[in-house]
């Protein structure tokens, strides 16, 4: 089962778009968020994926992150109140790819979002991402590189009001609804437990110039969030 949505979320209808909608953890950020009254956008590159993010209560946005400049992109988000980067290139991507769009896609969402206004910046980052050989071309090595570049990057927006999540390992196991947040933990987390904090965050309006790693644990989601 999806944790619940904590009920100290704000009262006020937010509009959250959401950056590799199609992406496991987005689908079920946005079914939280539709299901506490926040209307998701949905951001796809590829639009046979419409009737899949608009039955998890989404509004489908087309716009490709590695094909788009941050003037459309800004197009694509204006009038949201906060933006979320849960796109990422995804197993069997080459190294490439982990630079175009891990690294390149979520600085192009924050130039994006400093241009149409949208200061609330939640980056899905990777554990002990600035631990990358800078010397190694292996992909798992690019791709920390490309999550700590990314992180730098949004942190030094001064425009953004930025959280930066760094789950470890991720699962397809139920939510647990509990977790542990620090600045250095080891272990896996549910998918679905990662989409729960990030809706914690949203909601709450909490973790604002946070950057943590998260993986499963003791602590409930609000109180964890709470404490950031």
């Amino acid at each position: 089962m999806e944790a619940a949505p904590s009920p100290d979320c704000l009262c006020r209808r937010m509009k959250i778009a959401i950056a590799g909608g199609h992406g496991k953890i987005a689908r079920q950020l946005s079914r939280l968020l539709s299901e506490a009254g926040h209307e998701p956008w949905a951001l796809i590159r590829n639009a046979e994926h419409t009737a899949d993010v608009e039955a998890d209560g989404a509004r489908a946005v087309v716009v490709d992150l590695e094909h788009s400049d941050d003037a459309a992109v800004a197009e694509a988000i204006t009038g949201a109140d906060a933006v979320v980067f849960a796109a990422g290139a995804g197993e069997g991507s080459g190294a490439a790819r982990k630079l175009t769009l891990d690294r390149d896609g979520a600085i192009l969402l924050a130039d994006a979002a400093v241009q149409a206004g949208v200061r609330r910046y939640v980056m899905v980052s990777a554990r002990r991402a600035d631990t990358f050989d800078p010397s190694s071309d292996d992909v798992f090595q690019v791709y920390l590189r490309a999550k700590s570049e990314a992180d730098a990057a949004v942190r030094a927006r001064e425009e953004l009001d930025w959280t930066i999540v760094r789950p470890g390992g991720l699962t397809d196991d139920d939510a647990t609804g509990t977790v542990t947040v620090g600045d250095d933990v080891s272990g896996t987390i549910p998918r679905a437990d990662v989409a729960a904090v990030l809706f914690e965050l949203l909601a709450s309006g909490g973790g604002v110039g946070a950057q943590f790693e998260l993986v499963s644990g003791e602590v409930p989601v609000a109180e964890a969030v709470a404490a950031l």
